[in-house]
């Protein structure tokens, strides 16, 4: 028996503005993501009863987004009781934490065929609201980092400053995201990995218009003087254009062992190469995705020179671009249909978003290797490198 986890089939939504009003805004998270569940069983062909397990990143997890949504996605997709579900959460990383754990569970034998993905619908759960007027970290970590954790856009703001990124460099970086977005769907380059459940045609975040001179006009978003003593003096380069948006949306990738993708008479299209986590500076936290690219990359064999294609979440520019940096890839490679700063970051759902767009992108350039990574919050990162098959 061949315990090999393959990737047979992946999907994601169009992504809608996490804003009431927005494409997907008037939908429940639980039906989204029922959605995606349908979608892999009606396109692959496979009985939902023979699916041994649903993994599903979620980050907050609070309102409709609470009592373990992985559960409430099987039901109100109509599978049978018998199949399980599971939420996960590692932030932003959740949904590619969800695929390690699947692929994972195929190799050692514990799953033959399970779907692995995410959901956030920013507009009805707002980012936090988990929280209340809790303090979630606790009085040993803020004397540890006294006197706290930071937000990210903060985070952002100080490695932008230590990397001497521009905001001009910022806001170029963001335009050519929506611009290579936006020329993948003129090219129809998104149609096989999306399903519209909001009736709309392509990604609501997406502004093909988008210039340099119009990102220039932004305010900063983070700007908060009462760091300055902290942190010293910072220009305040991070804004709305800059960063990811607010979205709603969900993904899910189908993977199977190999012995299971023969029994169904399904096409195996990627197997995984190598996986990572890491830790890093909860404070400085975006920059983890270098470490854990390093560890990915050193556990799979291989060096940068030898990936296609890479993936790296655009939570906020300066993150690829540190990245690119450290890691000397050449923009050809990274992020070539736009990233998150155009297609959006539904936290949950990125995970599975950037690997479903990932695989499409492979497939469709006739290339090989790809690697994905997520910085995520509180300081840890997810990397993975897939092979197309």
């Amino acid at each position: 028996m061949d315990t090999t986890p393959v990737i047979v089939e992946a999907v994601r939504t169009t992504s809608g503005k996490g804003k009431p009003g927005g494409a997907l805004s008037d939908r429940h998270a639980a039906d989204l993501l029922a959605d995606v569940l349908t979608e892999l069983v009606n396109r692959s062909g496979v009985d939902p009863g023979a699916v041994d397990d649903v993994i599903a990143g979620c980050v907050t997890q609070g309102g409709e987004q609470a009592g373990n949504i992985a559960r409430s996605a099987v039901l109100a997709a109509g599978f049978p009781e018998h199949v399980p579900g599971t939420t996960v959460d590692r932030q932003c990383g959740s949904s590619q934490q969800a695929v390690h754990f699947a692929a994972q569970g195929i190799a050692a034998g514990a799953y033959d065929v399970v779907i692995a993905g995410g959901v956030e619908l920013m507009s009805r759960t707002p980012m936090f609201s988990q929280y209340g007027d809790h303090d979630p970290y606790g009085p040993r970590v803020a004397a540890r980092y006294s006197p706290g954790l930071i937000q990210q856009g903060l985070s952002a703001e100080l490695l932008a400053r230590e990397y001497g990124f521009s905001r001009l460099e910022l806001d170029e970086f963001a335009a050519e995201s929506h611009r290579r977005a936006a020329l993948t769907w003129e090219q129809g380059g998104f149609a096989r990995e999306t399903i519209s459940p909001g009736g709309g045609r392509g990604d609501e975040t997406v502004r093909a218009g988008t210039t340099v001179e119009k990102l220039a006009t932004l305010p900063p978003a983070f700007a908060d003087p009462s760091v300055l003593q902290r942190f010293g003096a910072l220009d305040w380069k991070v804004t709305a254009g800059n960063s990811s948006p607010y979205t709603d949306g969900a993904s899910g990738i189908l993977l199977m062992s190999r012995s299971a993708a023969e029994r169904f008479g399904l096409r195996p299209r990627a197997r995984f190469l190598g996986y990572a986590v890491v830790g890093d500076d909860p404070v400085r936290m975006l920059r983890g995705i270098v470490p854990a690219t390093k560890k990915v990359l050193d556990r799979a064999r291989l060096a940068v020179s030898d990936i296609d294609s890479f993936e790296v979440n655009e939570a906020f520019a300066v993150v690829p671009m540190l990245w690119a940096r450290e890691l000397k890839v050449d923009h050809d490679r990274l992020n070539p249909r736009g990233g998150a700063i155009a297609l959006g970051h539904p936290l949950g759902a990125s995970g599975t978003r950037l690997m479903t767009t990932l695989l499409h992108e492979l497939e469709d350039s006739g290339k090989t290797l790809g690697l994905q990574t997520m910085c995520e919050a509180g300081g840890t990162a997810n990397a993975t490198v897939i092979e197309r098959l």
